[in-house]
């Protein structure tokens, strides 16, 4: 007769129950596990709607920038939330500031052919809007928001 010392039939033991032990883990293994990441971009727009108390919505304006003329340059909107687009149709750099009534916002300086937006919450008044960039302002890039 075989005698097998009492560690070792132990350790065989040990062995057998762990090979067969639960299979409740998932075999992903074989599986193709295909992840999805959505991108968030926060743009300046975002930025200058927090600071100006812009919520979105209301109206909005798109003003061309030319060398040396905004068209329109003296547009007249309601009250409340103001998107303005300005856009560089022009060959030189521009940007537009609107200023008056304790507000002062500037889009970033736009190359030819790019556009920049000004989240404003505006109240009854009149603003001045201008190309902020050199002498432009004085060589005609300038004129009155009325906000009614």
């Amino acid at each position: 007769m075989l005698r097998i010392p009492l560690a070792l039939a132990a350790l065989v033991i040990a062995l057998a129950l762990a090979a067969c032990g639960d299979d409740d883990d998932d075999d992903t293994s074989g599986a193709a596990t295909e992840t999805t990441t959505e991108e968030t971009t926060t743009t300046d727009e975002t930025t200058d709607d927090a600071a100006a108390g812009g919520g979105g919505g209301g109206e909005s304006i798109t003003i061309s920038e030319t060398e040396f003329a905004l068209d329109p340059a003296d547009p007249t909107v309601k009250a409340g939330e103001l998107t303005i687009t300005a856009v560089n149709d022009g060959n030189t750099v521009h940007n537009l500031e609107v200023e008056g009534n304790g507000v002062e916002e500037i889009t970033d300086d736009l190359d030819p052919g790019q556009s920049g937006e000004l989240a404003l919450d505006l109240e009854p008044g009149s603003y001045e809007i201008y190309c902020a960039i050199g002498s432009h302002a004085d060589q005609g890039m300038e004129g009155t928001l009325t906000v009614e």
